[in-house]
């Protein structure tokens, strides 16, 4: 028996598989994306416009200046001094002892003359005593020896007249010839003696005549130095007791100009000056010497330059610190400008001016232009101009800076 066999049938392949459903989480994470991709866009369009506005502006140079006037140009030294008095006298003491009385203090106007203290003048007149007891043992012994020379001539003559009759020796004759010639030397000692007596005697004077301590000018004391019951001894320098100024309406001031700037100052000069008592008030006197000895302090050479005034009110007082200006050179009513506009050149302040002729920049028809000028006395401040195409009135460069300055609405917007 056979079997017939049926082909089996075609399976056919399966459908494709439908997308997964989009879940709800999904969604947001999308619209987040989006979002950052928008933001992203934006700032690469802020920038690239910024980017725009700044490649497309334009600096101008905008100038200061400064007014041409006319006035006065000064150029002064600075420095300060000490205010003193133009003469003061130190009193001292040529004999030591103890302070007796003070007749003196400070600001106790003194004439010459006057007594200001006293020494106790006991020892020197012991001394003047003793001196005096000396001169008259001197003078006695004068007289005893006049009367030893009158009998010793007398001798002498009769020695001779017996000689003659031979009734003496020749030796004898000598004998009373010596004995005269020493009676004669012996009153020629006495004086002698006489004189040195009285010389001691007027010693003994002046030494107690300096037990006063007078004064030797009419002024005023500014400083004591002692009291009374002290020892001053007068050994191998002098001890100062008073120091007197002779006319405190007239002062000077003792500047320190250092060797930088004494070239520039002369005898005749004006100056001016304050002090700390009166701020607001200013001083004015005349160099009356500049002084040849060098002062050195820590390597610095400086020059003492005497700077006298009146003082008619008794305002300044010694001692005072007086900040001095003394005037070496001065331009009335000229033509000046700022420092700056010398040392100004374009393309800025920090630019340093080329050796050449000195110029000043002005702005004319909308640009720099340089002027050139001769320049005359400069007191760092102001220059005096000698001669240039300057007026007062005008305006001359002192600096410059930029500015920023957009360009006109028709320039074409970059496309994004």
């Amino acid at each position: 028996m056979s079997t017939t066999l049926s082909p089996a049938p075609a399976v056919s392949p399966p459908p494709p598989a439908a997308p997964p459903p989009i879940s709800p989480r999904a969604r947001p994470k999308r619209k987040t994306r989006r979002r950052v991709v928008v933001a992203a866009l934006a700032i690469v369009c802020a920038a690239a416009i910024a980017t725009w506005w700044l490649t497309h502006k334009t600096s101008a140079v905008l100038y200061t200046t400064a007014a041409v006037d006319r006035g006065n140009v000064t150029r002064a030294v600075t420095a300060t001094g000490t205010v003193n008095p133009v003469l003061t006298i130190i009193v001292g003491s040529y004999v030591s002892g103890v302070i007796q009385q003070l007749y003196c203090d400070f600001n106790t106007h003194v004439t010459k003359g006057q007594v200001c203290a006293k020494i106790d003048p006991r020892p020197y007149e012991t001394a003047v005593d003793q001196a005096n007891a000396n001169l008259a043992t001197a003078k006695a012994q004068l007289l005893k020896d006049v009367a030893n020379a009158g009998l010793t001539r007398i001798t002498y003559d009769r020695v001779v007249s017996l000689q003659q009759s031979d009734f003496l020796t020749r030796a004898a004759l000598d004998s009373a010839q010596n004995a005269l010639d020493q009676s004669r030397a012996q009153l020629a000692l006495d004086s002698a003696t006489i004189l040195g007596r009285q010389a001691e005697l007027e010693a003994a004077r002046v030494n107690l005549g300096y037990t006063n301590i007078v004064s030797p000018v009419s002024g005023t004391v500014v400083s004591r130095n002692v009291t009374m019951g002290q020892t001053v001894a007068a050994s191998f320098q002098t001890p100062t007791l008073f120091l007197i100024a002779t006319d405190l309406t007239k002062m000077q001031v003792d500047v320190n100009i250092s060797e930088s700037d004494i070239g520039g100052i002369t005898q005749g000069d004006s100056a001016t000056f304050t002090v700390e008592a009166f701020p607001e008030r200013v001083f004015s006197g005349v160099v009356t010497q500049v002084r040849q000895s060098p002062q050195t302090v820590q390597n610095v050479v400086t020059y003492d330059v005497v700077v006298t005034l009146a003082n008619s009110d008794l305002a300044l007082k010694p001692g005072m610190t007086a900040t001095t200006r003394i005037i070496v050179a001065r331009r009335r009513n000229v033509v000046r400008v700022p420092d700056q506009a010398l040392r100004y050149v374009p393309g800025g302040l920090g630019n340093v001016r080329a050796a050449g002729p000195t110029q000043v920049w002005v702005v004319r028809g909308g640009r720099a232009v340089s002027v050139p000028v001769t320049v005359g006395l400069d007191d760092d401040t102001n220059a005096e101009i000698v001669s240039g195409d300057l007026a007062p009135g005008g305006r001359v460069i002192v600096s410059e800076h930029t500015g920023p300055v957009t360009r006109a609405a028709s320039s074409p917007a970059p496309r994004l």
